[in-house]
């Protein structure tokens, strides 16, 4: 079983387009919204030293960014 979790925002189309990606495709995931949760915004910054969203962490892995292929990649 994937463990996969999207770090976003409210205002970040990148974002949607992650989560519509992963829905599409029927791939569960955990979604955390940085702008309501400081404390995950923190420690996002400190395990990857970006501020950019999307980030999705999946397995341990990280992709930065609205980047399909390597969503699939990671999965596969």
């Amino acid at each position: 079983m994937n463990q996969i979790t999207v770090y976003t925002t409210s205002t970040c189309p990148y974002c949607d387009m992650m989560k519509n990606f992963l829905k599409e495709k029927e791939i569960p995931f955990k979604e955390v919204n940085i702008q309501q949760d400081p404390i995950a915004a923190n420690r996002l910054v400190q395990t990857t030293g970006q501020m950019g969203v999307p980030q999705t962490e999946i397995n341990g892995q990280w992709v930065l960014g609205f980047d399909p292929n390597r969503v699939m990649q990671l999965l596969n």
